[in-house]
C-alpha cells in the first residue's frame, strides 16, 4: 500500500509541501534572526578550530618521548592542551546556545504560523480532511521537528564545522593524508544516498499511516454509540487493527534501514582509518613526516569517526524532521493555494471580494453568490437575499441544500467564490456571531469559558446572560457556580446546556447580527422546546438567520426562505407558504404530518 492509497482509503488530506517549497519557508523563517545565525556559526567555527589544536599537540609529545627529550619538555604541550580544553569548552557553549536559541525562536514562529492558518481553513477542507490529520500534524510533526531543533541542528552545525576544519587539517599536515582519509568518502556517500533515498519514502508513509491510524480511532471512538448500535464493532476494529498493522510495518522497515545504514558506516571508517595508518607508515619510513605527524593525522581521522557518524546519523532525524516540516508548510501555505483554487473555478463575470460592511438600510445583503467545494462542486447558485435590520428569516431545505454553506458565507467563516455578502457597520465588535450545533465547552471555569465572548464581563453580565437564555438556575446550582471547572476533566455539562452556554456567549458579545445553523439541533426531543427558547431570547434585538433544524423554528421567523440544491425557490411567512402548497409545504406536512402548527 502506498501513500496515495492510505490517502484514498482515509480522507482528502492536507498538502505536503515539496521539498524547494519546503527549503524556502525554512528560508523565511531564519530571515529575522540572520544575525544570530551568523554569530552562532561564527562562534562554533572558532571553538571547532581551536579543538583542531589537539592533535598537533599530542603529536608533538609523541616527537618528544620518540626523541628522548627530558620530561620536562612535556609541560608546555600539556598546559597548552589545558588551555584548548577550557577555550574549546566555553566558546563551543557560547555557539550552541545561540544555535538553540536561533532554533527555539524558528520554531515558536513556525507554530504560530500553522496555527494561525489552521484555524483560517475553511471548516469544509478540514473536515474532508479529517480530525487525525490535522491532529498528527499539530503533535506528532510538531515534535520531530521540534526535537530536531533542539538536539539535531546544534549537533549537525557542529559536526559539519569539525569535518571540514578537520580535513582541512591533514592537509596542512600532508597532502597525502587527506587522500588517504577520502578513501572512505565514496563509501560513506553511497550509504548516504542509499539511505536518503530509502528513507523520504519511508517516513512519508509512516507519517501519513500515522495520521490514517489516528483519523481512524478518533472516528471510531467519537462514533462509538452509532457503531455499537450498528453492529459495527468488527468492521472497525478491523480497520483500526490493518492502519495500525501499516504503521507497525512502516516503523520496522526505518529500524531495518538505520541497522544497514550504521553497518556501511562502519566498513567506511575501517577504510579510511587503514589507509591513513597505511600512508603514515610509508611517509616515516621514508622520512617525510615524524612519527608525532603520522600520529597526528591518524588522531584526526579518528576524531572524525564521531562527527562523519553523527552528521550520517543525523540524517535520520533530519529526514524525518523534513517529512513533519512538509506536512506543516503545507498546511501554512494551504490557505493561499485555497484562494488561486477557488478563483480559477470562477466564471469571467464572477467577482470574489471579501466578506464587507455596507452603510445601506439593510442588515445583511447577500448579491449573487455562488460558492463551490472544488471543480464540480458548486454548492450555492448566484443566491441573493436580504436580512432588514432586527428581521428574523429562517433557512428551510432538505439535507445538501446549501443551508449550512450560506450561513458561513454571511457569518465570514467562508468567502464566496462568486458575488458578494455585506453586512451594515455596527458598534459591536464583531459584527457578525456564529453559532452552530457543534459547540465546545472550553477547560477552565464557566466564568472564564462565557468571559471568551467579553473578557472584561462581570459576574453580573455573566448571570445577566445566562439568566436571559434561561440556564442561570442549572448554572447556579453547580458545586462551585460560576466558579466550576468545566470541560474536559471538569464538570460534565450536557449538549443542551453546551448549547445554552454557547447561546449566553452570544449575548455577552451582543452583535448585531446572528447566525445560528442548527444551533438547537443538539437538544433532543425532551428539551427542544427549552433550547428553543433559549435561542429566541438570545436573538431578541438581533438580526438573525436561523437554519432551522426543527420548523417549529421556521414558523416563529418573520420570513422564511427555502433552500433547494443551492438556489432560493421560496420566501414568504409560514401561513404564506404553507399554503402555496410548493416546496416548504411539502417540508411542512412530511414534519408536521397530523399535527397543526404551533401557536406561537
Amino acid at each position: 500500500m502506498t501513500t496515495t492509497d492510505i490517502a484514498e482509503d482515509s480522507a482528502e488530506l492536507l498538502p505536503i509541501a515539496t521539498g524547494a517549497r519546503t527549503r524556502a519557508a525554512l528560508r523565511t523563517l531564519i530571515r529575522p534572526d540572520r544575525g544570530r545565525a551568523i554569530l552562532g556559526l561564527g562562534v562554533l567555527v572558532g571553538a571547532t578550530a581551536v579543538g583542531l589544536l589537539v592533535q598537533p599537540l599530542l603529536g608533538r609529545i609523541v616527537d618528544i618521548v620518540a626523541d628522548g627529550h627530558p620530561a620536562d619538555a612535556l609541560t608546555l604541550p600539556v598546559v597548552l592542551l589545558l588551555v584548548v580544553a577550557v577555550v574549546q569548552g566555553v566558546t563551543t557553549t557560547l555557539g550552541l546556545t545561540q544555535v538553540a536559541r536561533l532554533g527555539e525562536t524558528v520554531l515558536a514562529r513556525l507554530r504560530e504560523q500553522f496555527i494561525e492558518r489552521a484555524l483560517q481553513l475553511p471548516a469544509d477542507r478540514l473536515e474532508r480532511a479529517g480530525a487525525g490529520d490535522l491532529t498528527a500534524r499539530v503533535t506528532g510533526d510538531v515534535a520531530r521537528v521540534a526535537e530536531a531543533v533542539r538536539s539535531a541542528l546544534p549537533e549537525m552545525a557542529r559536526s559539519v564545522l569539525a569535518i571540514v576544519l578537520t580535513l582541512g587539517a591533514m592537509a596542512l599536515l600532508d597532502v597525502r593524508f587527506l587522500l588517504a582519509a577520502l578513501l572512505a568518502v565514496p563509501v560513506q556517500a553511497l550509504t548516504a544516498r542509499w539511505y536518503v533515498t530509502r528513507a523520504v519514502t519511508v517516513y512519508a508513509d509512516q507519517r501519513v499511516a500515522n495520521g490514517a491510524q489516528q483519523q481512524q480511532l478518533l472516528e471510531t471512538i467519537g462514533g462509538a454509540v452509532t457503531v455499537r448500535g450498528h453492529r459495527l464493532e468488527e468492521q472497525h476494529t478491523g480497520k483500526s487493527a490493518a492502519r495500525s498493522r501499516r504503521a507497525v510495518e512502516l516503523t520496522m522497515r526505518s529500524v531495518h534501514l538505520v541497522l544497514g545504514f550504521y553497518a556501511r558506516l562502519h566498513i567506511a571508517e575501517y577504510i579510511g582509518l587503514a589507509a591513513v595508518l597505511v600512508t603514515g607508515f610509508f611517509l616515516v619510513r621514508d622520512g617525510s613526516v615524524s612519527i608525532g605527524t603520522a600520529t597526528a593525522a591518524a588522531l584526526y581521522f579518528h576524531s572524525l569517526f564521531g562527527p562523519v557518524n553523527a552528521a550520517l546519523v543525523l540524517l535520520d532525524d533530519a529526514q524525518s524532521a523534513a517529512a513533519g516540516l512538509a506536512r506543516l508548510v503545507g498546511v501554512t501555505d494551504l490557505q493561499e493555494s485555497t484562494d488561486l483554487e477557488a478563483s480559477a473555478d470562477l466564471k469571467p463575470s464572477a467577482v470574489r471580494l471579501p466578506h464587507q460592511r455596507t452603510t445601506s438600510a439593510a442588515a445583511v445583503t447577500v448579491d449573487a453568490v455562488s460558492h463551490a467545494y472544488g471543480p464540480g462542486r458548486t454548492v450555492l447558485h448566484e443566491v441573493s437575499l436580504t436580512l432588514r435590520a432586527g428581521e428574523h428569516v429562517a433557512l428551510v431545505g432538505t439535507s445538501g441544500a446549501g443551508k449550512s454553506t450560506l450561513a458561513r458565507l454571511v457569518a465570514g467563516v467562508q468567502q464566496p467564490t462568486g458575488g458578494t455578502v455585506s453586512v451594515a457597520e455596527g458598534k459591536a465588535a464583531p459584527s457578525v456571531v456564529l453559532v452552530t450545533q457543534e459547540v465546545h465547552v472550553f477547560t477552565g471555569t464557566l466564568a472564564e469559558d462565557l468571559r471568551l465572548a467579553r473578557p472584561g464581563a462581570t459576574d453580573a453580565d455573566l448571570r445577566t446572560a445566562l439568566a436571559t437564555v434561561h440556564a442561570l438556575e442549572w448554572a447556579e446550582a453547580l458545586p462551585e457556580g460560576l466558579a466550576t471547572v468545566v470541560g474536559e476533566g471538569g464538570h460534565r455539562l450536557d449538549p443542551a446546556r453546551a448549547q445554552q452556554l454557547a447561546l449566553a456567549r452570544l449575548v455577552l458579545a451582543d452583535p448585531p447580527v446572528a447566525v445560528l445553523d442548527e444551533a438547537t439541533a443538539e437538544a433532543g426531543s425532551a428539551g427542544a422546546r427549552t433550547l428553543e427558547r433559549s435561542a429566541e431570547a438570545a436573538l431578541a434585538g438581533r438580526t438573525a438567520l436561523v437554519v432551522a433544524h426543527r420548523l417549529t423554528q421556521a414558523v416563529a421567523a418573520g420570513r422564511i426562505v427555502v433552500l433547494e440544491a443551492g438556489r432560493v425557490v421560496e420566501s414568504g411567512t409560514h401561513d404564506e407558504l404553507r399554503t402555496a402548497e410548493g416546496p416548504y409545504a411539502t417540508l411542512w406536512h412530511a414534519w408536521s404530518g397530523s399535527r397543526a402548527a404551533p401557536h406561537l
